[in-house]
This record gives C-alpha cells, sequence and structure tokens, in this order.
C-alpha cells in the first residue's frame, strides 16, 4: 500500500506546501529594489523616482497598505505609478489611504484595465494558451462580456485632487528643485486604450527630462517610444511573470514583451535607437490568483544620474 500511493500522496503534499508558500508567505512578502539609470544631462543633480505598480488593492489587505504608507520614508523627489492600482470595486478609499503619504510628494500616474474593470475568475493555464497563439488582452481575443466596472473615476479625482498628474494619451509636466520635468504617457495598451497618435512628436523642447510611461508594455508602444527618442520608458502589469520557475524565470508576460525582460532594467531598440526600459514586478495580484512564486512583490526605487 505504501508503495502504490506514497509517490502520488508525496507529490501531493509539496503542491499543497508549495501553494501554501506562493499564497500565505511570498504574496505578503514586500520588497524595494534599487536601480541606477543613467539618463539625466551632464550637470543635473541624480533624482530619486519611487515607481509603484499593479498594487491590485483589496479590501482587508493592512499589510499591503501598511507596506506602502511606509514607503514614504524614502523620501524620493517624485512618484510614478504605472496602473491597475484596483482589484476590489471597494477598494479606492484603501488604495487611497495606503498611497495618502505618497501622495505628499509629487507625482504622474496611468491607469491599467483593472482600475477600470474588474477582475474574472480564470483558469491560470490561459495565459499559456494565450502566449502559444499570440493573442494578449483583447489583442486578438474577443472583446469582455459582462465585465464589472470600478469606479476609478473616484481614484482619477483623489490623484488629482493631491496634484499628481494624470497622463492617459496625454503630456504632463513637474517642476522640481528648478528643473522642468515632462512626461508623455498612453492609456492601457492592454485593453486597446493607447492612442500614440495623439502623444506623437517625441521628447519636448525645454525640458530638463523627459519620459515616457505606460501600464503594459506592448512592443508597439516601445518601439513608437524609442523612436520618438525617449531616454527611459517606464511600465508594468506583468507581475514580473508572478509564477515563475527558479534558476529559469518566467513562462508569461501577459503581453507580447520576451520573457527576458518582464520585469527590472533592460533595453529597447527601434529604428536605429535605444530606450532604457523598467518593467515592475508590481506589488499586487488579481484578487481570484493571489499567489507568487520565486517572484516577490515590489516597488522600484530608481536612481537617475548623468548619461555616461
Amino acid at each position: 500500500m505504501r508503495a502504490r500511493f506514497g509517490v502520488p500522496l508525496g507529490i501531493t503534499a509539496v503542491g499543497a506546501a508549495g501553494l501554501a508558500y506562493a499564497a500565505g508567505f511570498e504574496a505578503r512578502s514586500f520588497r524595494l529594489r534599487r536601480l541606477t539609470v543613467p539618463v539625466l544631462p551632464r550637470g543635473m543633480r541624480p533624482l530619486r523616482v519611487l515607481q509603484l505598480s499593479d498594487i491590485h488593492m483589496v479590501s482587508g489587505q493592512r499589510k499591503k497598505r501598511a507596506w506602502l504608507q511606509s514607503l514614504a520614508g524614502l523620501r524620493p523627489d517624485f512618484i510614478v505609478n504605472t496602473g491597475d492600482n484596483l482589484s476590489d470595486p471597494d477598494g479606492v478609499p484603501e488604495v487611497v489611504d495606503a498611497l495618502g503619504p505618497l501622495m505628499e510628494f509629487p507625482g504622474v500616474y496611468v491607469f491599467g484595465s483593472n482600475d477600470y474593470y474588474g477582475p474574472k475568475l480564470r483558469n491560470p493555464a490561459r495565459y499559456l494558451l494565450e502566449k502559444a497563439q499570440g493573442r494578449h488582452g483583447l489583442n486578438g481575443n474577443a472583446p469582455a462580456v459582462g465585465a464589472v466596472h470600478n469606479p476609478w473615476e473616484n481614484l482619477r479625482d483623489a490623484f488629482d485632487a493631491a496634484g499628481w498628474v494624470g497622463l492617459s494619451n496625454t503630456r504632463g509636466r513637474l517642476k522640481l528643485d528648478g528643473y522642468e520635468l515632462a512626461f508623455t504617457g498612453l492609456d492601457d495598451p492592454h485593453i486597446k486604450r493607447d492612442r500614440y497618435e495623439e502623444v506623437a512628436g517625441g521628447p519636448e523642447t525645454g525640458a530638463d527630462l523627459s519620459l515616457a510611461v505606460v501600464h503594459a508594455p506592448y512592443l508597439r508602444t516601445l518601439d513608437a517610444f524609442t523612436a520618438d527618442g525617449y531616454p527611459l520608458i517606464l511600465a508594468g502589469h506583468t507581475h514580473g511573470g508572478q509564477l515563475c520557475i527558479p534558476f529559469y524565470g518566467a513562462l508569461v508576460t501577459n503581453c507580447d514583451l520576451d520573457t527576458d525582460r518582464v520585469k527590472g532594467l533592460s533595453t529597447h531598440r527601434a529604428d536605429g535607437k535605444v530606450s532604457y526600459l523598467h518593467v515592475s514586478a508590481g506589488c499586487g495580484t488579481n484578487r481570484y490568483t493571489p499567489v507568487r512564486f520565486a517572484c516577490p512583490p515590489e516597488a522600484t526605487l530608481l536612481t537617475l544620474t548623468a548619461r555616461d
């Protein structure tokens, strides 16, 4: 009897232990990554940028709220929020509470699909199938039917009241210590809300630095930003793969970006030009798949320094 059932029981035990770790520990093991990116003009002082992404707030996530509030102690020069703040229609007050101390700093933001629509229960294996078929989000898939609409307008109003600059298919500026920072943003490409033609033209003249911001790092947006000459593109959406294989990495990105660049700092090339690309792995998960494995939740403090 032991020989017959020992292996299946062992596999089941290992699987249960892995699930308990992924849901009970790693999904709440919040980290701060620190990176340096040489994109500033010579003579400009370093700037410290805190990038937040994919918070996916669900009511009752006290540890996540407390960790986000604690990040204000970093005293960043400005905040970049790359979207998907919600995973619960009732989560807006808790997002605002979590980000309250950070909204004392200058900031910019774009929204992701989960800010607009509530998540739906789906088989995680569909991400692998969609990758194999080249279908991601609404880019090749049928439009969503019966989606729950999140109160994103309330979130927008709270960010705007704090002085954060919305960048959904538009441009915006921040002034910091006499420096003029320009931003060009897109609405979420994952649900085909991006309208690059409305912001095309490249970095703004007269600005000390121009940055590009988008939620989902689809190649069409990265190509457009890079060809237009932006030195740095900030994005989120991928969750870093969320469920990764140790010593191998991510299996999917949930967009057409390759898995080698699913998170962290890399470069992107288009039309003979090169941009830095930073993709945040984010600090949350879809409420129906609250697990992470070999991919802890994160925020990133990027120190922008002078170009070589």
